[in-house]
């Protein structure tokens, strides 16, 4: 009530909840004008990028799978089951860091990226390129490693990747990585 009478006694000057409410509304105002121009200057948000995910369950420790995709020689033996190595490819020698920031090569040096996070039999997170894409482009690959009855389940995400790739992508994910892991596996 107090500050009511007071603001009636003084008209002129604002009460302080006034001049709140007024640098407020004028802060509101530019930042929807400067979304705004960034609207209309074309940097928006996409809502429309394409997204791998797959679930696959193996009769094997996480222990074990975890191994099978970080240990060179293991992950090897996973490429000679998806078919071989290929020529075609490439010819590099499979080489994969167990090191946070390290490098791999896979595939005859098809594929290439670095250890992102490496969370020993949970998770395995990798910056995941196809050797054509334009330099410097890298997607995000993530497999998380959780308990299934006396196996493992992969849950796995790959984001980032080019538009107009993701069905090529997630049939490579089956048949390079999920059908010859469950041969290995078992």
């Amino acid at each position: 009530m107090q500050v009511e009478e007071n603001a009636a006694a003084h008209p002129a000057q604002p009460s302080r909840r006034r001049a709140i409410t007024a640098i407020a509304m004028t802060l509101g105002g530019m930042a929807c004008k400067t979304t705004t121009a960034q609207t209309q200057s074309g940097e928006e948000i996409s809502h429309s990028a394409e997204a791998i995910h797959q679930e696959s369950v193996f009769k094997a420790s996480r222990k074990r799978v975890y191994e099978a995709l970080t240990e060179t020689s293991q992950f090897d033996h996973v490429v000679e089951l998806a078919g071989g190595k290929n020529p075609a490819l490439g010819n590099e020698p499979t080489r994969i860091s167990r090191e946070v920031g390290g490098a791999f090569v896979l595939f005859g040096g098809h594929i290439l990226g670095r250890q992102v996070e490496l969370m020993p039999d949970e998770r395995i997170v990798q910056a995941w390129r196809v050797v054509d894409w334009a330099p410097g482009v890298y997607s995000i690959a993530k497999f998380e490693l959780r308990d299934e009855g006396t196996g493992t389940r992969i849950v796995f995400d790959h984001t980032g990747f080019p538009k107009g790739l993701g069905a090529h992508l997630a049939a490579g994910w089956k048949g390079h990585y999920w059908e010859p892991l469950e041969k290995f596996l078992s």
